[in-house]
């Protein structure tokens, strides 16, 4: 017994055991090495869907230029507590909205592009584009209208109460324009 004992204390101790060991098992074969699988990483997560916060001008737009544009009179305008541009929110004079801005920056661009994805998916929306790179989608909904583009880390999503995508269109290069983005 106690001959038996040292043999399996040997063999543990130069790592050759019945099992193998990192010199091989008895008959020289070497073990493998694991694979390692490495998960891809998680899809990127768009922003959360804003709030108003507050009743506020919006900082990038006007409600003159959003009456203009989508031909109906601006009740009352609210802003989201979003940083570093609020979402803004216009309503009509019956206190339904009309119109929807939300605009992302400093995102990786696969984030960016997760946002308007989401707004506008590519199975259902129609190519959008706007001077200097911006991409996205456009299209009609049951409510009205969604235009959604964007450009490297930033993304700009309008939501409108009217069925033409030229007036969100219109904002959103609106909003580009002024945010300077």
């Amino acid at each position: 017994m106690a001959g038996r004992a040292w043999r399996l204390a040997g063999a543990a101790a130069d790592g050759a055991g019945r099992r193998g060991g990192a010199r091989g098992d008895r008959l020289g074969r070497r073990p493998r090495a694991a694979a390692v699988v490495i998960p891809p990483p998680p899809p990127p997560q768009p922003p959360p869907e804003p709030k108003p916060a507050r009743k506020a001008p919006c900082p990038y737009l006007d409600d003159e230029f959003v009456e203009q544009t989508n031909g109906q009179r601006v009740g009352e305008t609210r802003i989201s507590a979003d940083e570093p541009h609020a979402a803004c929110f216009f309503y009509r004079s019956d206190g339904k909205e009309q119109l929807r801005v939300q605009v992302a920056v400093a995102l990786d661009p696969a984030t960016a592009r997760a946002m308007v994805d989401l707004a506008v998916p590519v199975d259902t929306s129609d190519p959008a584009s706007l001077p200097g790179g911006w991409e996205g989608g456009k299209q009609p909904t049951d409510r009205g209208a969604v235009f959604a583009v964007h450009k490297d880390g930033a993304a700009v999503v309008v939501i409108g109460n009217q069925e033409q995508t030229i007036k969100v269109s219109r904002i959103a290069e609106q909003v580009i324009t002024a945010l300077g983005i």
